[in-house]
């Protein structure tokens, strides 16, 4: 077994036997023990309810986090004439049709966000095996399947996070900066599990929260209660 170095039996130990944290708590801890050499994301995962493989029972949607994320998200739009010079007045970093589509193809996927005019879909349409298991195909349900191609790349590029619910009923995002201000991680958190609360979905039986876990990129993670959370 490899020997943990003094950073990570540090960060164990101030961990050891704290579950069920407030979410204030739970942050200050993760920010205390946060030592390594590039500002860690402060991550969230949260044990649903639910199984995702049937339809009534899926977890989707997208939330704006008040302080942002502080990571620099590059955005991609299918779109042609008009609403692709929308795109790249608003910021867009690629702008594209058959020609973006064919890149896809090749395996070079330089974006963490695809956005596309409705007329677009039959070619993003093809590139389903290629975005969908990346959870970057655009769909109206989230808002990246729009005409109003400038208001989704603006949210993109602004701290907008998207999320859906994997096989295991596991949800998860980046939600923010270890560098963050305390108060502001707090309210991305308080944000981000109000934002899967209300996407609640209809076939969803029993406990619908189960279990939520906050840690940093390199750190171990920590429980946080529920109804803490869910009922700030």
């Amino acid at each position: 077994m490899a020997k943990l170095g003094k950073r990570t039996r540090a960060a164990r130990e101030a961990f050891a036997g704290k579950d069920d944290l407030t979410v204030a708590e739970a942050v200050a801890l993760i920010k205390a023990n946060s030592n390594a050499k590039f500002d860690e994301t402060l991550e969230i995962a949260m044990n649903l309810g639910v199984d995702p493989r049937h339809a009534d029972q899926m977890v989707r949607g997208v939330v704006g986090l008040p302080n942002g994320t502080g990571k620099t998200v590059r955005v991609a739009v299918f779109a042609r004439g008009p609403k692709a010079d929308e795109a790249k007045a608003a910021g867009a970093d690629i702008v594209g049709a058959e020609d973006l589509m064919e890149t896809v193809q090749g395996g070079t996927i330089e974006f963490d966000r695809c956005i596309a005019t409705p007329d677009m879909m039959p070619i993003v349409g093809r590139l389903g095996k290629v975005l969908g298991p990346r959870n970057l195909m655009p769909n109206p349900k989230v808002g990246t399947v729009t005409m109003d191609v400038k208001q989704a790349v603006e949210d993109a590029k602004g701290g907008q996070v998207q999320f859906k619910a994997e096989k295991a009923g596991v949800v998860h995002a980046g939600i923010g900066k270890v560098s963050f201000d305390e108060a502001k991680l707090i309210e991305n958190v308080k944000a981000f599990i109000d934002a899967v609360a209300k996407a609640k979905p209809t076939g969803a039986k029993g406990t619908y929260m189960k279990k939520i876990a906050l840690s940093s990129t390199m750190g171990p993670g920590v429980t946080i209660s529920v109804d803490d959370a869910a009922g700030h």
